[in-house]
């Protein structure tokens, strides 16, 4: 592949670090080496430079930035929040999520629930949507946290967390959200919202792997999961990773200026791509049409396996993922599909495709070009396919109802 033209398509695995930023990171790796904390002028200009890069990120979520505090990454930002809300109120040993959430949050919740603390995963439905009614009758006296995310990695499915954190607030609950798709490809403004803790990851939005963010509200009790020195004001320890929270800086006032090519050219290019692919006979998109991510749509192809179609999409070049868990060895396809209800036969056989600003529509025809003969290829090696043609009982390119 090194030596073809790659159209990169899985912006929601990780994003290419945008040019101006590895500009603005170059050199804290070499004559502006010193260390944020020194009293020394040498390690001083390094200090201004991490709280402007703090400003950066506030300006973008709509917050203060002494709300913002520097972690490794938005897995790290989500277990801290967590852990917070428990260690900082022990007579509270009750979580409220979602069965869609990413492994960061579902795992850590499952692995409490292990421990003995009691967690009500919530359902959503055919489209990816929550019944916000059993959500605010699932908040009880010992809820310690809510966790929901903003949007689906996966769908895009966007979720209400505003009225979701007003539902909380008012019950006197915290509420904390993995917003780590959402930042950079849709509006947030955390001074008028009641959310109390947000994550967020660099690497999601053309900054580098290793650094993200976690928003405590002002007045939010909170714990350090990360103990040590005074960095963070106290909140995480650990020396600053000076280069990367420069580059996120960068990165999140370069989303800014994007965010209205987000929600128009890059949804557009998104829009185009989903039709297309419709054409194929027996596809469907997975997801809320109306509530998504400009960037992200989730297609399932019936009858072939989500592994092979990206195997054949990577020899062309093109870069995907898949909606089923059989890169990693498992039969069972994505817990965020089978937990919508998408059919068995419809799960395996999903495709990710999470478009950004550097994409074109080159990219979108040279896909749809070579998609429509991946699926046929595979299917008629699919005794599924087989049966399925005999029975004809599936609509051609539909769009989940």
């Amino acid at each position: 592949m090194s030596h073809q033209h790659v159209v990169y398509m899985d912006n929601n695995a990780t994003t290419q670090v945008a040019p101006e930023v590895v500009a603005a990171m170059l050199p804290y790796f070499g004559e502006l080496y010193g260390n944020p904390s020194s009293m020394h002028a040498f390690g001083g200009q390094v200090a201004a430079k991490v709280d402007q890069a703090r400003q950066q990120v506030a300006d973008l979520l709509g917050a203060s930035p002494e709300e913002i505090v520097f972690t490794a990454c938005g897995t790290e930002s989500d277990n801290t929040a967590i852990m917070s809300a428990l260690a900082s109120q022990p007579d509270k040993r009750h979580i409220v999520t979602t069965r869609v959430e990413h492994p960061a949050v579902l795992n850590t919740c499952e692995g409490l629930a292990s421990q003995g603390y009691e967690v009500t995963f919530l359902k959503v439905d055919r489209q990816g949507n929550l019944d916000l009614e059993a959500l605010a009758e699932a908040v009880r006296e010992d809820t310690a946290l809510v966790s929901i995310m903003w949007a689906n990695n996966e769908t895009g499915v966007i979720f209400p967390v505003e009225d979701i954190a007003e539902i909380c607030a008012a019950k006197g609950v915290l509420f904390h959200t993995d917003a780590v798709q959402a930042v950079g490809k849709l509006p947030i403004n955390l001074g008028a919202s009641a959310i109390s803790m947000l994550a967020m990851s660099g690497h999601k939005l053309h900054a580098p792997k290793g650094i993200g963010i976690l928003y405590i509200k002002k007045g939010t009790p909170f714990v350090p999961f990360v103990k040590g020195g005074h960095q963070e004001h106290g909140r995480r320890a650990g020396t600053e990773n000076v280069p990367y929270i420069i580059g996120l800086g960068a990165a999140c006032e370069l989303a800014g200026r994007h965010l209205e090519e987000e929600n128009t050219r890059v949804k557009g290019l998104r829009d185009r791509l989903e039709q297309g692919l419709l054409a194929v006979e027996a596809t469907m998109v997975n997801g809320d049409p109306d509530r998504r991510l400009p960037n992200t749509s989730s297609v399932s192809f019936e009858y072939v396996e989500g592994e092979s179609i990206l195997l054949h999409m990577s020899d062309l070049g093109i870069c995907a993922s898949s909606g089923s868990a059989c890169t990693s060895g498992s039969l069972e396809p994505s817990h965020v599909l089978r937990a919508m209800g998408v059919p068995f036969t419809a799960a395996h056989g999903s495709i990710r495709f999470s478009l950004s600003i550097y994409n074109t529509d080159q990219d979108v025809d040279h896909v749809l070009e070579h998609m429509p003969d991946i699926i046929a290829k595979l299917r008629i090696m699919s005794p599924f396919w087989q049966r399925y043609q005999k029975e004809e009982c599936v609509t051609p390119g539909y769009v989940v109802p």
